[in-house]
């Protein structure tokens, strides 16, 4: 039988937060609203999460 576990695992970025603002075509904030809002997640914890998988996918081409 298999044991179910609860898993709590550190966050990644747990220090200080900084204030960062940025410029998005109105039509992409609406498709993460509607992402964070069907997921239940605010649209900060959405956009972190997704530039966390993008840090941790990235690969730069060199020339």
């Amino acid at each position: 039988m298999n044991e179910m576990r609860f898993q709590i695992r550190p966050k990644k970025y747990a220090g200080e937060s900084s204030v960062v603002s940025m410029r998005m075509p109105k039509d992409m904030l609406r498709e993460i609203d509607a992402v964070a809002a069907k997921t239940g997640r605010t649209r900060n914890e959405f956009m972190l999460m997704s530039l966390e998988f993008a840090l941790e996918h990235l690969e730069i081409e060199e020339q």
